[in-house]
């Protein structure tokens, strides 16, 4: 290949040329350039416009001055300031705080120079700017003036000399603009480039690209003090496609999942790696007995475990009849108890092996009560009505499996926070038997998270998962859900990770103040494209692009068994 065929083939097709932008090929390009700074620049000031959200070249010149040169420059200065503040002395003029501040600041800036400690240079700092559009182009221009103008750092666009402005962001040293500002190397240094944040480490998983500086987001969420994670996006943004990508990748570390899918998404998942598929529904075959026996770990007191199995029966026994008074859930907390004791299940006993009680018995028991009957009624129809094939059996299914969903797609829509309830109770029982890294998925957790014993429920589950290695991961389309009760508001600011893609821009406002986003960041928010984000792990925040490979996405897409021949050992 000769060097003109390769030209060729780099080449774009068209280059337009006018006096305000070029326009290479499609893509529209103009070039900014700072100007005149601020007597005070702060330490990575300019942090904000490297890692801007946006297709951006940035090139800072640095031109060293010969320190004589400027030496008898500034004593020249001195000299004409002092003279100017002589002048007004002798004409009985009130002193003038701007002459003497930059007599201090030139005497200072001579002393270090003639010391050796600071050096002077001539900096350019240009900034190319790309956009699909000429619109998307000034609004880049725009937010870019925004944040200089907040600096007090004044901008210019290069008006008629766009190729070379556009040349000198180019890769190739050359500073064909040639707009200079005098610098001292305190001032310059505020100019680091290498500042974006970072989260690529030796173990974990493989999230996205760092979209501020094109590294890896590898990260292991269990090396936090916890490995719960919230993700807040609108519908269509890209969050069960991420989390089923986390899935994957981390079964392939040998971490088990477990999942509460109220739409029946993760189905084909399962199918692709021959995980337990379980349909919650009330003619399935599959059934979870509420008041199952909970399990007592080794360093448990089963005292303890009983009480705060009962008191996570109240709660779901409530959002099975709506709201009960205070005395009535004094009168459930009690039957309950009663239940449990004519199988043999009490806090002084081993009921390890007790056979466990059904809802019907809890009803007997509500209706020999003095102030149970009204319950028992209400609760009948869970027991003896339309809905006694879902909550009314024993339980017929088993946790042995690295991958298992809970699908509650084909219930009422009433009574799918009931089932995830059920769900996530005996699958807390199950996990505290044995302790091994796991992930839990809550997807549309508003629905447990709308009710305040559901909300109750979930949060104990977060307090306490860390214990017994477990990560809880919490998908919701909508932060004010978690945000208007306190227990979910713990949830938010409890869990050490963070994906936030696309935001609504009704509810930006909400999740920035919620997770102490900036003005660029909630930006990102709006503007994200499907897949693209902020991924938060304790106080850094990345710019994330969830990329799968192809393998990965058509397992996603279309769970073909055929397609991948997987199973969760193999994977």
């Amino acid at each position: 290949m000769t060097p003109e065929d390769f030209t060729n083939i780099i080449a774009p097709p068209s280059v337009d040329i006018t006096p305000y932008h070029i326009r290479i090929g499609d893509v529209f390009v103009k070039t900014i350039f700072a100007m005149s700074y601020p007597r005070y620049l702060s330490t990575g000031w300019f942090s904000p416009i490297i890692n801007l959200p946006e297709i951006i070249d940035i090139a800072f010149f640095f031109h060293p001055v010969r320190t004589g040169t400027i030496l008898r420059g500034l004593t020249k200065k001195v000299t004409e300031v002092e003279a100017q503040m002589l002048e007004r002395d002798e004409k009985g003029k009130v002193r003038d705080p701007i002459l003497e501040t930059a007599k201090k600041d030139i005497e200072k800036l001579r002393d270090e120079l003639q010391q050796g400690v600071e050096n002077m240079l001539q900096v350019g700092v240009y900034i190319t700017i790309y956009g699909d559009t000429e619109t998307r182009l000034k609004q880049t221009e725009r937010t870019i003036y925004d944040f200089l103008e907040s600096r007090l750092v004044h901008a210019k666009p290069a008006f008629f000399q766009t190729v070379e402005g556009f040349t000198s962001t180019l890769p190739i040293n050359q500073d064909r603009l040639g707009v200079w500002t005098p610098l001292n190397t305190s001032p310059a240094s505020s100019l680091f480039p290498f500042i974006s944040q970072d989260l690529s480490f030796d173990e974990g998983i493989f999230y996205g690209i760092n979209q501020q500086n094109n590294s890896l987001v590898i990260f292991d969420r269990f090396s936090l003090e916890n490995a719960n994670m919230n993700v807040f996006a609108r519908a269509g943004a890209g969050k069960s496609f991420a989390i089923k990508l986390e899935i994957l990748r981390a079964l392939m570390t040998g971490v088990d999942i477990i999942v509460l899918d109220p739409e029946g998404e993760y189905e084909s998942l399962s199918q692709a790696v021959q995980g337990n598929f379980f349909k919650i529904s009330l003619s399935s075959n599959h059934t979870i007995n509420p008041l199952e026996i909970p399990i007592v770990g080794a360093d448990e007191n089963p005292t303890d475990v009983l009480r705060s199995h009962i008191i996570n029966l109240v709660g779901l026994v409530k959002i099975m009849i709506g709201g009960v008074s205070s005395e009535e859930e004094a009168v459930l907390d009690q039957a309950i108890t009663e239940t449990y004791a004519t199988h043999e299940i009490a806090p002084d006993k081993d009921f390890s092996e007790a056979e466990p009680p059904l809802l019907e018995d809890l009803e007997r028991v509500l209706e020999s009560m003095e102030g149970g009957r009204g319950l028992a009624k209400k609760l009948s129809r869970f027991t003896r009505g339309t809905y006694a094939g879902f909550t009314n059996r024993k339980t017929n299914i088993d946790l042995e499996g690295r991958f298992i969903v809970f699908s509650t797609r084909d219930l009422e829509e009433e009574l799918r926070p009931i089932a995830m309830y059920i769900v996530l109770n005996y699958v807390w029982t199950v996990i505290k038997k044995i302790t091994k890294r796991r992930i839990m998925v809550i997807d549309d957790a508003w629905l447990l998270m709308r009710n305040p014993a559901g909300a109750f429920f979930v949060f104990s589950v977060s307090k306490r998962c860390r214990k017994y290695d477990l990560g809880l991961t919490t998908i919701s389309q909508d932060i004010e859900d978690f945000l208007a009760t306190a227990e979910g508001r713990a949830l938010v600011s409890n869990a050490s990770l963070q994906l936030l893609l696309k935001q609504s821009p009704g509810s930006v406002d909400a999740v920035g103040k919620a997770f102490g986003l900036n003005d660029v960041e909630k930006m990102i928010l709006k503007q994200a494209p499907v897949g693209n984000g902020l991924f938060l792990a304790g106080s850094t925040h990345v710019f994330i692009q969830i990329v799968p490979c192809y393998t990965e996405e058509r397992i996603i897409n279309s769970g073909s068994i055929e397609m991948t021949h997987l199973t969760t050992d193999e994977v």
